[in-house]
């Protein structure tokens, strides 16, 4: 029976279609989430290899075996990339995050198998990944936030060493930190937390394929004493399309409590590396395909010329009166704030910036400013993620990055007052009190977010995020998120 409800070119036409709606994936235009290795061989490789495992279950690697030699090679590529010695094993998970909870869930196992009681702590500076926060939140850990500079984004070694204590069950380090790219001091971390029995894991998501070819580090892998665990994801400067993170971890028999097994009922034993059960094989075999192809050679060269393009533009933008970069960033991607040693005349709000470059077609990524549990405030920041093909638009991008200053020099930026004073007579700002989801859709509304709808500009919602308590920002965040993918209303 070879009938249609719709035939496949149209289904694939109107699919064309949708595409039209999403940022540009190529050609470098996106400053985040993509990572655009500007060889469209290597795409082309990618999707065969999808193509070629696409009926495959990756949940029993005896029954797909080609599943086990993948996972296997890219493991061993991985742990000789990061200075690992036999001792460290790992998985591919299904991105950065998974890799992160996994890290978290066998750090808690390993306290709770030592005899110890009550709630494990989690150690972290307040740069690291929010996916440390949704692991505390799903296995039952006190998150123990270490502040950082506002100036630097760089947290302090004796910051954080003096939180060490047995009730920590895994302290995490950077390297570097998604918001401002730094490489927290994996070094000092790792020997005082060795010299007490506390596990340090590095979470290298974003910079783990780039970072061995940049020059002049400090030590921040498995070369470091003290190392447990350590995540790096595929997808990004791997150049794997998602989701394909690795995560390895020192000690077979730690690395074993981050297995799920069951024979505990009527069906086949199931035994778990990772979260999923069942899982397709293609960003595995894609991952897989681009370290066959490329070797750490290939790796090198392409973050080369990240790398060059980083350092082009960290000094486009220093030379821009009103901005600043902050710190000093490692690894191809920076944050970019407003130079508040210059009159309010000649700054430049981070935030309008970004959504003055959409206009000149390239997309930045907003990050808000955020207060610190000793006082201390993040400063708002936009962040520019770098990938080879950026090279090759250097010109235009810096053109544009120095066209939207000059578009919204000593332009304020964005506030919620209005929004703040209708809230203040609601109760809405009172702690312990939430809106529904009809409560909640109107005060987006308020700010010009309507249904399914997504604002041309960023910075007055980025604003509102700042200003409310944070629990309510993340109720409404979540309600913006949850109606963009509602169904349309039935129609009587």
């Amino acid at each position: 029976m070879n009938e249609w409800k719709i035939a496949p070119q149209d289904v694939l036409e109107r699919l064309n279609g949708l595409r039209q709606l999403d940022a540009p994936t190529h050609g470098g235009r996106v400053l985040s989430y993509v990572y655009d290795s500007g060889r469209a061989e290597l795409d082309e490789l990618a999707a065969a290899a999808i193509r070629a495992v696409q009926p495959l279950n990756g949940l029993d690697p005896t029954t797909f075996r080609s599943v086990a030699v993948m996972e296997r090679e890219l493991v061993g590529f991985s742990r000789t990339l990061f200075h690992g010695d036999d001792d460290v094993v790992g998985s591919i998970t299904s991105g950065g995050t998974e890799s992160c909870l996994l890290a978290v869930k066998t750090a808690r196992d390993a306290w709770r198998a030592d005899g110890r009681s009550g709630r494990p702590q989690l150690l972290v500076a307040s740069t690291v990944h929010a996916a440390f926060q949704k692991a505390a939140h799903y296995f039952e850990l006190d998150l123990v936030v270490v502040p950082v500079s506002p100036v630097t984004g760089a947290p302090s070694a004796e910051a954080i060493i003096e939180r060490l204590a047995a009730d920590v069950a895994l302290v995490v380090v950077s390297a570097p930190s998604y918001p401002t790219a730094t490489l927290d001091p994996v070094t000092e971390v790792a020997a005082a937390a060795a010299s007490v029995g506390v596990p340090v894991h590095v979470d290298a998501c974003i910079g783990g394929f780039a970072l061995p070819w940049w020059p002049d580090l400090p030590a921040w892998d498995f070369a470091v004493p003290g190392v447990t665990s350590l995540s790096a994801d595929l997808h990004k400067y791997g150049y794997s399309p998602k989701g394909a993170s690795v995560l390895l971890q020192r000690g077979r028999d730690r690395q074993r409590l981050q297995y799920f097994a069951t024979t505990r009922w009527p069906g086949y034993p199931v035994v778990n590396s990772t979260m999923l059960g069942s899982k397709s094989a293609g960003p595995l075999a894609a991952s897989w395909a681009m370290v066959q192809a490329l070797g750490a050679g290939g790796l090198a060269e392409l973050a080369g010329a990240a790398r060059r393009a980083t350092i082009a533009l960290v000094e486009v933008v220093e030379a821009i009166d009103g901005l600043r970069v902050v710190g000093g960033p490692v690894g191809p991607l920076f944050a970019v704030t407003s130079d508040d040693d210059v009159d309010e005349a000649r700054r430049v709000d981070p935030h309008r910036l970004a959504d003055a470059m959409r206009r000149y077609g390239f997309i930045v990524q907003l990050q808000p400013g955020l207060a610190q549990g000793d006082g201390t405030r993040m400063p708002p920041t936009a962040h520019l993620t770098v990938t080879p093909v950026t090279e090759r638009i250097l010109p235009e991008l810096s053109d544009a990055l120095r066209r939207a200053a000059d578009d919204v020099r000593g332009v304020p930026a964005a506030r919620a007052d209005e929004v703040l004073q209708a809230l203040a007579g609601s109760g809405l700002l009172a702690e312990g009190v939430m809106p529904d989801s009809d409560a909640a859709a109107a005060l987006l509304g308020a700010v010009g977010i309507s249904d399914g709808s997504v604002p041309e500009e960023m910075a007055p919602l980025l604003a509102l995020v700042e200003a409310l308590p944070a629990p309510l920002a993340e109720r409404l965040l979540t309600e913006l998120l949850a109606r963009l993918v509602e169904p349309e209303a039935q129609r009587a």
